[in-house]
């Protein structure tokens, strides 16, 4: 169940806030004027919902070079992440 605060009680009650969000690792949604407004979390949650996202893009990415037979045989790749290896850029 999500935790509904108004912008008052963020100003209000910031620590309070806060320490749920870092206890928690869950949002709080603040409203204004009764309608929803923002998403406050902590630095962790965050970190971790982007990495996630950038995970789910990269995927995708994936996927669509695989459909459109953008892909590389086992000696290619192998020969790539060499290259890469030794220029030092991995």
């Amino acid at each position: 169940m999500p935790i509904i605060k108004s912008s008052t009680d963020l100003r209000n009650s910031y620590n309070d806030i806060s320490t749920f969000c870092h206890n928690t690792n869950e949002p709080i949604f603040i409203t204004k004027n009764g309608r929803g407004d923002l998403a406050v979390m902590s630095i962790d949650l965050y970190n971790k919902l982007t990495s996630k996202y950038e995970l789910y893009r990269l995927l995708e990415q994936s996927e669509d070079d695989f459909s459109n037979g953008h892909t590389l045989s086992f000696e290619e790749s192998m020969k790539h992440l060499r290259e890469k290896l030794n220029n030092g850029t991995v």
